[in-house]
């Protein structure tokens, strides 16, 4: 297939660049994919399409504040997006500036402390920060939070609460897995209440989540590698869910990919590893059957995802309709809950 095949025209003014005051206040567009139909709900509908016994799993990775404002010995300004934190001290980064920092260069970030540029890693530098905090505490006092290039601002005091999941526990991530910001408490108890499982899996989803998809031939396409883990507890709620004959839910792509990563060799396994998975029509899923996801950028990886786990084509007339209905993209935006089409 071509990336050209997975593009649709979307108004500037259906980018969501801001959340609704309320977390579960979007719409929700139920994507069937065996019966090859939709239908608009809210996302406060969501748990009466689960039973008891069903199982929905969560990404609880937790957004850092991963982009940095400094100069560069020269007085040259420069700016830094962690990539990745790689130990206490020293971190991953994509580093834009006038010329390009050598190694040695010394950064200095906010006029408060600095970090070394140790090498060179493709696109990315390994900085060694001031050793006298760790990185993530430099991170949280002096960075900013990401935020998404087509949001188009800067990040707002409010965007510290809403660009993150009620469920984040464990910092490493430059992006928000964003189906999880329709969840509040009062929407977990709900299900809870509705005998729906939890489980959780941490994906810290990187940087390069937003690359575009440079290649017409998506076969020719190299996904960026991501980290996750997946712990005992979520493999023994899985196996329960299955025993029991409960379908399994992954919130999010990234939850997806975790998953679907870790159980590669045809079972579910727990531990930590990278994953570089790029799933396009026609791969075949293992373990989970429904997604909770937001709307998708146009020609992207994750666009791909769900139109393998939909159908194509029943993802783009779903799509078209969620456009002619001025739902809201991205981020920020509203969300679909997707069966997997066994037919793929």
């Amino acid at each position: 297939m071509k990336t050209s095949d997975f593009d649709y025209f979307l108004a500037d003014d259906l980018i969501a660049r801001y959340p609704l005051p309320d977390r579960t206040a979007s719409r929700l567009l139920h994507v069937d994919g065996p019966a090859k139909r939709f239908e608009d709900r809210l996302f406060a509908d969501l748990p009466a399409f689960f039973k008891p016994g069903d199982l929905l799993i969560f990404n609880d990775t937790r957004v850092i504040k991963a982009r940095l404002f400094g100069e560069k010995a020269t007085g040259g300004r420069v700016e830094a997006l962690v990539e990745r934190v790689l130990s206490d001290r020293e971190a991953l980064a994509f580093i834009r500036a006038s010329h390009k920092p050598k190694p040695g260069a010394r950064l200095r970030f906010s006029d408060a402390f600095e970090a070394e540029v140790v090498e060179r890693q493709d696109d990315l530098y390994r900085l060694a920060f001031d050793p006298t905090r760790t990185v993530l505490s430099w991170l949280d006092q002096y960075g900013l939070l990401p935020l998404p290039p087509y949001i188009d601002r800067a990040a707002e005091v409010s965007d510290d609460a809403r660009y993150q999941t009620v469920y984040a526990r464990d910092p490493g991530a430059v992006a928000a897995p964003t189906a999880g910001l329709h969840f509040d408490q009062a929407m977990l108890t709900r299900l809870q209440e509705a005998g729906v499982e939890t489980a959780f899996v941490t994906l810290h989803v990187g940087a390069g989540t937003f690359q575009p998809v440079r290649v017409e031939a998506i076969a020719d396409h190299h996904m960026h590698s991501e980290c996750y883990e997946i712990p005992v507890a979520t493999v023994a709620a899985v196996a329960k869910a299955q025993a029991a004959g409960g379908r399994i839910g992954a919130v999010g792509t990234t939850s997806l990919r975790a998953l679907e990563s870790a159980a590669r060799a045809g079972e579910l396994k727990a531990g930590a590893g990278e994953t570089d998975i790029f799933i396009t029509p026609g791969y075949k899923f293992r373990l989970i059957e429904r997604l909770v996801t937001n709307f998708h950028l146009p020609k992207s990886t994750l666009l791909m995802l769900v139109s393998a786990f939909g159908g194509h084509d029943l993802m783009r007339r779903a799509y078209d309709h969620a456009v002619a209905e001025r739902y809201r993209f991205f981020s920020y935006g509203d969300a679909m809950l997707i069966e997997k089409n066994d037919e793929i």
